[in-house]
């Protein structure tokens, strides 16, 4: 069975940077696409970045380009998140899933952006 399972999140404030990790279990993981995602309170689930599977591609929403950095190791099986310069909008459970998501999602972690 697949598990997707994100961590590094945490309370930090305005400026500051977090680095998110997840692990995929049980899944071929070197050849898929890979995909950050973040569903804040009260709106749908959106996609924050993407890696092809050989990771030599990326994509990023216009809101974190420039901000945040996706990378992947194939040999450990797991997709990062770099975010830098976190606002107040970034505050929202992430998640990583394969692009286009096609897993059952993980438990997320949560960001939370706050002076």
């Amino acid at each position: 069975q697949v598990q997707l399972v994100e961590s590094g999140g945490g309370l930090v404030q305005p400026g500051e940077s977090l680095r998110l990790s997840c692990v995929t279990f049980g899944s071929l993981f070197s050849r898929y696409d890979m995909g950050w995602y973040r569903q804040a309170p009260g709106k749908h689930r959106e996609l924050v970045a993407r890696i092809t599977a050989g990771g030599r591609t990326t994509y990023y929403a216009d809101f974190v380009k420039g901000r945040f950095t996706i990378s992947r190791n194939n040999a450990e099986k797991t997709v990062y998140l770099e975010m830098n310069t976190l606002k107040p909008d970034d505050t929202a459970v992430y998640y990583c899933n394969q692009y286009p998501y096609n897993l059952p999602w993980g438990q997320g972690t949560q960001v939370t952006v706050s002076s």
